[in-house]
């Protein structure tokens, strides 16, 4: 069973930086593709970025490409989005995710994510 324990998130103002990690445990053997959805009220579901551990593949939604950076530690088995020049839109809460296929917008995968945190809140003002 994956576990995925998200830190970071909280408030900033309108141009500001967060940086969210998130840490697995325990993986079973294969690759991943991990990342990061976004779910604001009234608003539907949102992929924001995604890496493959099995490989370099990286997914962004359009919406926050240039801005947000993801990258992982495979041998800590964590992930790290970076996010610069953030915009009131960005705010929601953020859910580390993980499936064996594309899942919850990223990769464009429709499906649900299998593991998923507990989410983390980002809160951008103007």
């Amino acid at each position: 069973q994956v576990q995925l324990a998200e830190l970071g998130g909280g408030s900033v103002q309108a141009g500001g930086s967060l940086t969210l990690s998130c840490t697995a445990s325990g993986y079973t053997y294969g690759h991943y593709y991990m990342g990061w959805f976004r779910q604001a009220p009234g608003k539907e579901r949102e992929g924001v970025a995604a890496i493959y551990t099995g490989g370099d593949n990286t997914y962004y939604a359009d919406s926050v490409k240039g801005r947000f950076t993801i990258s992982r530690d495979n041998a800590q088995n964590a992930m790290t989005l970076i996010m610069n020049t953030l915009k009131v839109d960005d705010t929601a809460r953020y859910y580390c995710a993980a499936d064996r296929i594309p899942c919850g917008g990223m990769f464009n995968g429709r499906k649900n994510c299998t593991y998923r945190g507990q989410g983390t809140q980002v809160t951008v003002s103007s």
